[in-house]
């Protein structure tokens, strides 16, 4: 795989691998309504008393895929995964900044930035796509933002900078499950290692 100073242009597109189990949602609006639809009927399947709370799950879907698909939002990944009956909550959403970060051209220029704000950033070396930065932080539930959660939310973002190009491709995952946060951030972190471009 070429390095980021080896690209005369721009990749035209990206693969991350997610583990079996987790459901793409693409966020174009010519696909996101079909995706939900399939994601509603699946997690309702045999299920046939809870129609209201399926029209509110699509709801709240519609609500939260609109949102992130107007901040550079190109796909959500949800997890429906579960263990002995609970639910592994997790998510992540791929944005892409087209006018990246104005006079941050390497990872180092912007954790140094994001630095300056307060926020807590390293760069981290993907296996395949290069250096990125490493973004983690704990926030307070938000249920209103998080379709009824009340946990705190473990999120971990990278950025990613496209090779021959001033864009910025984000990784943004999340999980309210506040006992098994660190084990769920090793398996973002592995699954934001597989990042490779085409």
């Amino acid at each position: 795989m070429a390095l980021r100073t080896e690209w005369d242009t721009p990749p035209s597109d990206y693969t991350i691998f997610v583990p079996a189990g987790w459901f793409q949602l693409h966020l174009d609006p010519d696909e996101r309504d079909r995706g939900i639809a399939a994601l509603a009927d699946r997690q309702f399947a045999g299920i046939d008393h809870a129609p209201v709370l399926k029209e509110n799950l699509m709801r709240d879907l519609q609500k939260q895929a609109k949102a992130a698909y107007r901040s550079g939002g190109l796909e959500l990944y949800i997890s429906l995964l579960t263990v002995r009956g609970l639910p592994l909550a997790s998510s992540l959403l791929v944005s892409l900044l087209p006018e990246g970060w104005p006079g941050c051209r390497t990872p180092y220029d912007l954790a140094r930035r994001l630095a300056e704000t307060g926020r807590r950033a390293e760069v981290r070396k993907l296996e395949v796509a290069g250096d990125a930065v490493r973004e983690q932080r704990t926030e307070g539930p938000d249920p209103e933002r998080q379709m009824g959660n009340t946990l705190d939310t473990t999120t971990v973002i990278y950025h990613v900078p496209v090779p021959a190009s001033e864009q910025w491709l984000t990784l943004t995952f999340s999980t309210p499950m506040e006992g098994l946060a660190p084990a769920m951030v090793e398996l973002f972190d592995t699954v934001a290692g597989t990042l490779h471009w085409e």
